[in-house]
């Protein structure tokens, strides 16, 4: 059975920093893409972030772009958020999912196997 595990949530005053990790059991998730969304109370998923099966292409919303990485350790079965600069309006549950289906990488549409989410808040 595949499951997908995120963990490192938590309450970080805004600039602080997290790092979220989105780990795999079940298969090896080295020849699939894997990405980041996020949700706020009252708003959709959103695409955060994606990195393709090899990690040589990462992907990135506008909203998150030269303060998020995405990265992923094969060995480890784990896909990896690091965020920097964290502001409010990043608090939201995020979650990862594995890309099941050709596409874009920020249609949520194409990806399954979500995990259950780890909750990110970004004080003032």
């Amino acid at each position: 059975q595949v499951q997908l595990v995120e963990s490192g949530g938590g309450l970080v005053q805004a600039g602080g920093s997290l790092k979220l990790s989105c780990a795999a059991s079940g298969l090896p998730v080295n020849n699939y893409a894997i990405a980041w969304f996020r949700q706020a109370p009252g708003k959709e998923r959103e695409y955060v972030s994606a990195i393709n099966w090899s990690g040589s292409n990462r992907y990135y919303s506008d909203s998150v772009k030269g303060r998020f990485t995405i990265s992923r350790d094969d060995i480890k079965n784990t896909v990896y958020l690091q965020m920097s600069t964290l502001i409010p309006v990043d608090t939201a549950v995020y979650y990862c999912a594995l890309k099941l289906a050709s596409g874009n990488f920020y249609s949520a549409d194409d990806y399954g196997h979500w995990g259950q989410g780890t909750q990110v808040t970004v004080s003032s």
